[in-house]
């Protein structure tokens, strides 16, 4: 099987912003989750605080650097993930439509490269 990164970018979306909205999409992803994690499809979630809450850390002519959040100009940021495992891509993207559908931001599926044999 093979694993996938379902990102969630919901920051810059109107739709969540209401609180009984946020209530009904929290709700509606923990049966979300419970169903990955009874098809066996679960490996882990998580969301994430707003990016304004971050830390950039690189590396700039030899120096570490930390910076206050990413600087990237977008509308969409990441806010959550779930790693799953599916058979292949149309498995993982029927589930990235029920997950879609549970939080009600858009998801990105991509999968994870594989592991080079030592």
């Amino acid at each position: 099987m093979t694993q996938y990164l379902l990102a969630v970018y919901p920051f810059g979306s109107e739709e969540l912003n209401a609180p009984e909205d946020m209530d009904q999409a929290y709700k509606a992803v923990d049966v979300f989750n419970a169903e990955l994690q009874a098809e066996g499809a679960w490996v882990f979630a998580g969301g994430l605080h707003p990016p304004d809450t971050a830390t950039v850390v690189r590396v700039s002519n030899g120096e570490v650097l930390m910076t206050d959040g990413p600087f990237a100009e977008t509308k969409e940021q990441l806010g959550g993930f779930w790693i799953i495992e599916a058979a292949d891509l149309d498995a993982a993207l029927a589930w990235a439509s029920k997950g879609t559908r549970a939080c009600g931001a858009p998801v990105e599926v991509r999968p994870f490269q594989d592991m080079p044999e030592a």
